[in-house]
């Protein structure tokens, strides 16, 4: 039979192992950032230098230094993505409503949604209790899940939004009728770096799942190819607001 305690010693040293090996990575990615800003700005002058040269292999070098550049620009955007992840850790939270946040989040987003023809259906409970929260990152969460699903979406796509109590909390249902994704999909989508996007990070959908657990909330996905998705998000409603 096995000991407990060592059970339990067990588990916090692979836990300060790992947030070792986290704070390691973010420090290593943060160090990486600095020689990329240099090389980017050194690509833009180089390039600069070349525009004078009216020549065949001038032109062939400008196309090659723009490829350099689109890759660089892309370790840019997954580095920043990475950081954002590795520092997700405990946040401060405070009493907030559900609605707030989803209605700021799609009205950042109506101009893209009419530009292209997706309608937006807004179904919130007025009764809504609080919840203890985080604004600005649990709206940067549920910005990455509208954005997802307007890109998801053909002209005439509709999004749903819809907010409700639970028996423990309350919920959020994301609703769209893009294109939806495959079983596999779904199993592997909240991993780190998995990412069905040409250029995506993969870091999206797992960020986004770590600020919702950090609400002490969770989120599940249903979907099915060519019929749409839907995210349920769930944050519990702590006794002291919910009176």
């Amino acid at each position: 039979m096995s000991d407990p305690q060592n059970n339990s010693d067990e588990v916090d040293s692979m836990r300060a192992q790992y947030e070792e090996l986290a704070e390691l990575a973010g420090s290593l990615a943060h160090e990486i950032k600095n020689p990329l800003s240099v090389i980017l700005m050194n690509i833009d002058l180089l390039s600069e230098d070349l525009t004078e040269i009216e020549s065949q292999i001038g032109r062939r070098s400008i196309n090659r230094i723009d490829i350099v550049r689109q890759q660089c620009e892309r370790m840019q955007s997954l580095l920043r993505d990475f950081l954002r992840y590795a520092r997700l850790r405990d946040i401060d939270l405070v009493p907030g409503n559900l609605n707030d946040q989803i209605e700021t989040v799609l009205r950042a987003y109506q101009a893209q949604a009419d530009q292209d023809d997706v309608d937006i259906e807004k179904y919130l409970d007025p009764d809504l209790p609080a919840i203890l929260l985080h604004s600005d990152s649990l709206q940067a969460a549920l910005m990455n899940l509208v954005k997802n699903a307007l890109e998801a979406m053909q002209p005439g796509g509709q999004l749903w939004a819809r907010t409700y109590t639970t028996r423990t909390g309350v919920a959020l249902d994301l609703i769209d009728t893009g294109s939806g994704v495959d079983d596999n999909t779904v199993l592997h989508m909240f991993e780190p770096f998995y990412s069905t996007k040409d250029g995506g990070s993969g870091l999206g959908l797992p960020t986004a799942r770590k600020i919702i657990e950090a609400h002490g909330g969770r989120i599940s996905v249903q979907s099915e190819t060519g019929r749409g998705t839907k995210f349920v998000l769930e944050f519990p409603v702590p006794k002291r607001l919910a009176t």
